[in-house]
């Protein structure tokens, strides 16, 4: 699936990945291949994107934002974030 992570300054991810997880509101969540549609509120915290099955994964301190699923299409929108090693 494909994932974007955007800032209001730059994009900080774009490609195909395996999955993503993501501090929700309510909860922490991960989206995999072929998700139903959804929209979400994130909180701020960590999202990890699993950039493959053989644990290749790259992380992001966000400061809240949404996250939309649409057609195998992750769009992460968030206030501002930085890339955590």
């Amino acid at each position: 699936m494909n994932l974007e992570i955007l800032t209001p300054e730059k994009k900080l991810f774009s490609g195909e990945v395996y999955g993503v997880q993501m501090p929700g509101i309510t909860g922490s969540f991960e989206v995999l291949e072929k998700h139903a549609p959804l929209v979400s509120a994130l909180k701020p915290g960590r999202v990890k994107v699993l950039k493959d099955k053989q644990n290749h994964t790259a992380s992001y301190e966000i400061q809240g934002g949404f996250v939309e699923v649409l057609n195998n299409k992750v769009t992460v929108l968030v206030e501002g974030a930085k890339e955590v090693e």
